[in-house]
């Protein structure tokens, strides 16, 4: 090779690597040096430094002479992906406010709405309904597809990132209401389109939440049609599963099911054994799981590291009667004779309905914290057993009067899990994390009721209490677990990395002093250690505070017609199905 050729060669490796040769370094838009950089692998941390041009990553390898417009010294600090929320309700409190505050705080950059329900698609009387059943997070509902709903966050303004699955409740309700009904062949086709705009809106997949009515009257047949839709589209199926408690096993292998007929990846929402009773049945549930991948599905899951459900008195009622919607559940729950069926049945062990009541060992584990009425926010923080003393009844009977007093299903706590099963599943390598909360501030309207912890803490606490303080797994493999795995999972092959050309979604925070001091008594308090978060390339948070731009985009699914090459062409084959346990 003659010196000019091995000149021209060292230079283009050079400029590939970002680094300056004799001349002068180009100025980029951000350097964040000296890290302890965990590039979302799972591989050892190195220290280093990441370059940042536009919206994505230029350069992150060993330190550099790089210099940026913005510089960060992240000397001493853990530098990593942003966290991906794969669990989020923030779908609501991101309307009002779009900086996301207790989830930024955390690291987090992308938001992933629902489960069960989504944003659209919307059918007049369902927008009615919303407006109805606000509480106090009140806003107009000016959309109608998911699409248009998604593009009406971003134009407001948001921090993090936003994507979200299709609602198979959301589909079963425009088509069939809330009744318990099946689907004519007919309904079922129109059920399949929606999910098929819904795709080309870019949306990620199917996800069910199986426990609620409606939801729970939808068949194994009726799911497994609507996500082999989504699979042509490139999408999954993800669910919070039918049981999580008697029948946990059973509504495993029906997940298992799914996948496997309809030929598309699956994941479980928060992942958890509730009730005293059925915590032994966690080590069988992930046996089956695994064995589902050996056998070359892709079946994986997330989680929140806490012992406690969020969730509403709904969930310690049987589902037949909440058919119909919220108004003829309240109008039910007036008639004696149903009332003293329901109450028998919330104190049954043996129900074919989730029985958080039971689940929760009785009232004493049940813990009240939103409502609507102002009469009754005093009672916000105690207890189902502590209101039903206050006045005379039975923890049963004040359940039903609560929901009828509020007309809303009351937002409530379940203490039904076991820290042991927390620390099982920090060490299952297809798990991912979760919040499954809003994204609020201690601020405005999110001061008017309570919260579970989770809204504020799921990522740090992960970070701080189980990796450093617990060693129940390391920093690397979490910070894959909070990026890189559920990227993958999602289809997000450009994020979830600290690699050239991926989106420069990128958190530096502080392993050592990383912490989430909000708690079941004092949820309303802000995670800390994470310093600085840049979102698509710009400071979303910086020296602990949001910046307030809005660095935020709509993160689309495969079946986009946004895409080049999108729209629902493609079969579920096309997705990588190496068994997660492989990887």
């Amino acid at each position: 090779m003659t010196f000019a050729a091995l000149a021209r060669a060292t230079a283009r490796l050079l400029f590939s690597a970002g680094l300056c040769g004799l001349s002068a370094c180009a100025t980029h838009d951000v350097v964040i040096r000296n890290g302890l950089v965990y590039d979302g692998s799972g591989a050892a941390p190195y220290v280093g430094d990441v370059v940042v041009d536009g919206r994505k990553i230029r350069y992150a390898g060993p330190s550099s002479a790089q210099r940026g417009r913005v510089e960060i010294d992240a000397k001493g600090l853990a530098v990593a992906p942003g966290f991906i929320n794969m669990l989020s309700w923030a779908n609501e409190s991101m309307v009002l406010d779009g900086r996301a505050q207790s989830d930024l705080r955390q690291g987090v950059t992308l938001e992933v709405f629902g489960e069960g329900t989504s944003m659209g698609p919307l059918n007049d009387a369902m927008k009615r309904s919303m407006l109805e059943h606000q509480g106090d997070l009140r806003f107009d509902v000016n959309w109608t597809t998911l699409d248009e709903y998604l593009r009406g966050l971003r134009k407001q303004g948001i921090a993090p990132n936003v994507a979200s699955f299709v609602g198979a409740t959301t589909v079963r309700v425009h088509v069939l209401g809330e009744g318990d009904v099946d689907p004519t062949a007919q309904q079922l086709d129109q059920m399949k389109q929606l999910v098929r705009r819904a795709m080309e809106d870019g949306a990620l997949g199917v996800g069910a939440s199986l426990i609620y009515a409606p939801a729970s009257f939808a068949e194994t047949p009726e799911l497994t049609a609507l996500a082999a839709e989504a699979g042509r589209c490139g999408g999954m199926y993800t669910a919070h599963i039918r049981s999580e408690g008697n029948h946990f096993l059973e509504a495993v292998d029906e997940t298992v099911q799914i996948a496997r007929d309809a030929s598309v990846p699956a994941e479980i929402y928060h992942l958890k054994a509730v009730g005293r009773g059925n915590w032994h049945k966690l080590p069988e549930a992930v046996a089956r799981i695994e064995a589902a991948n050996r056998a070359g599905l892709r079946v994986t899951a997330n989680m929140y590291p806490y012992i406690a459900a969020w969730t509403g008195l709904d969930a310690a009622m049987p589902t037949w009667v909440q058919e119909g919607g919220l108004d003829a559940w309240f109008e039910r729950l007036k008639d004696p004779a149903i009332r003293a069926r329901v109450m028998a049945e919330m104190r049954s062990t043996d129900t074919e309905w989730e029985n958080n009541f039971q689940a929760a060992g009785g009232g004493a584990g049940i813990l009240l914290i939103g409502f609507k009425s102002e009469a009754l926010k005093p009672l916000t923080g105690k207890t189902l057993e502590e209101i039903a003393r206050m006045r005379g009844v039975s923890a049963e009977e004040a359940a039903l009067d609560l929901v009828v007093e509020d007309r809303s299903r009351v937002d409530t706590i379940y203490f039904a899990m076991s820290e042991d099963n927390v620390h099982r599943m920090l060490k299952l390598p297809y798990v991912s994390f979760g919040s499954d909360a809003p994204a609020p501030a201690p601020e405005g309207a999110f001061l008017l009721s309570s919260t579970h912890p989770r809204s504020y803490g799921t990522f740090a606490r992960v970070l701080g209490h189980y990796v450093r303080d617990e060693n129940a797994l390391t920093l690397q493999d979490a910070v894959r677990r909070m990026t890189s795995l559920p990227a993958g999972n999602l289809g997000l092959h450009d994020r979830g990395r600290l690699v050239a050309g991926a989106f420069a979604d990128i958190v530096v925070f502080d392993a050592a002093t990383i912490s989430d001091p909000a708690t079941f008594v004092k949820p309303h308090q802000f995670a800390t250690g994470v310093r600085h978060v840049l979102v698509n390339g710009k400071l979303a948070l910086r020296d602990g505070e949001p910046t307030g731009a809005a660095t935020g985009e709509v993160v689309r699914g495969r079946g986009w017609t946004g895409w080049a090459d999108g729209g629902c062409r493609r079969s579920g084959a096309d997705w990588n199905r190496t068994p997660i346990l492989a990887q």
